[in-house]
């Protein structure tokens, strides 16, 4: 199984940043990593300089997201929704995305209920537990 390090993460999405803005050919996961990219230009000046960004200390001290973290999530959402796993995920965050108008709305509130699950998966030393997930998500889409 693939298991990126920190330093791997930073270095694939800011090389998606160089590649796209160079107008060079991306494999199918750099594309799906760029587009989201584009959903994020404040992300911009995070993903210029390869070296800054593995240095960067982001511990929220300062107010700001993860841009790696939440990009990494958006990925995530995505490679789940595109093979259905955990079961019922897909039709979940497609429910989400209709009531909200927006794939990308769906997709933030999704990681809410991402990151909570692998809160409590964490605290509690348990396996991360994927109903509990979709059904986070599914209230969501189904709540006004």
């Amino acid at each position: 199984m693939f298991n990126p390090s920190q330093e791997d993460v930073r270095r694939f999405f800011c090389g998606v940043h160089a590649k796209a803005r160079a107008a060079q050919p991306l494999d199918a996961l750099e594309t799906l990593a760029s587009q989201w990219l584009l959903e994020h230009p404040e992300y911009d000046p995070h993903m210029a300089d390869a070296e800054a960004a593995v240095a960067r200390v982001y511990d929220g001290a300062d107010g700001r997201t993860n841009p790696f973290l939440h990009l990494s999530m958006h990925l995530s959402i995505s490679e789940q929704c595109s093979i259905d796993q955990p079961r019922g995920i897909r039709q979940a965050v497609e429910l989400l995305a209709a009531r909200r108008g927006s794939l990308h709305d769906a997709h933030h509130e999704a990681m809410e209920c991402l990151g909570q699950m692998l809160w409590e998966s964490q605290r509690a030393g348990r396996p991360p537990d994927g109903p509990s997930y979709v059904d986070c998500v599914q209230r969501r889409a189904t709540r006004d």
